[in-house]
């Protein structure tokens, strides 16, 4: 099982990777749901990651709010992407969510400056309406994401209240793109969330007890 860390800068990174998370998120700004980092936090954060053994996701989201960008938004993502990748990242993680559909024009242009990355589409995905997500989850798929990061539903919703529509997720996504569960995934409660979803990740702030 894969423990993803949600850092915030670089706060708690090297005890939760000596906790046992086996990769990072790193964002800034939690409080709005996370934006892209400074280069240095990413610079440092790197260094520090790999040197601990463990592998590094970096937030692309340029500002809070909704995840329908403009030309301009997109266009700063790209370089974003671009930057990420030389200064070491293992990948990226973003997502681009359109009048509750995936935005695929968006999305295929950032995941196309991404190639050679592992992708992770963020819980941006919980905004999709639910019977889009299906095609979303094949589009993604298609488009080299490696996983999607969702809560099944609202934030406000305990994830035990929301395990059927993730289980529906995983049945929907046939093995082309993992489903990892997160927002409220504990160390408490990770075990029995990926043995009930039969899935080998998770993600969360708290994924490890530090």
């Amino acid at each position: 099982m894969l423990l993803e860390f949600c850092a915030q800068n670089l706060a708690n990174v090297q005890e939760a990777i000596e906790a046992g998370a086996s990769r990072v998120e790193l964002c800034d700004n939690l409080r709005i749901g996370g934006v892209t980092p400074s280069d240095d936090v990413v610079d440092e954060a790197v260094r520090l990651v790999h040197g601990l053994g463990a592998t590094i996701m970096v937030m692309v989201r340029p500002r809070g709010g909704d995840f329908a960008y403009s030309e301009s938004e997109v266009a700063l993502m790209e370089q974003i992407i671009d930057a990420v990748r030389l200064r070491g990242a293992d990948g990226v993680v973003f997502g681009c969510v359109r009048n509750g559909e995936l935005d695929e024009e968006a999305t295929c242009r950032l995941a196309t400056v991404a190639k050679g990355l592992d992708l992770t589409f963020h819980m941006a995905f919980d905004d999709i309406c639910e019977s889009a997500q299906p095609k979303a989850l094949a589009t993604l798929a298609r488009l080299g994401f490696s996983r999607v990061l969702t809560h099944g539903g609202p934030l406000d919703v305990p994830i035990d209240k929301t395990m059927a529509h993730l289980r529906e997720l995983k049945s929907s996504a046939h093995g082309r793109i993992g489903i990892m569960p997160g927002g409220g995934v504990t160390w408490q409660n990770v075990e029995v969330v990926c043995q009930q979803l039969d899935v080998s990740e998770a993600h969360g702030t708290r994924i490890v007890r530090l």
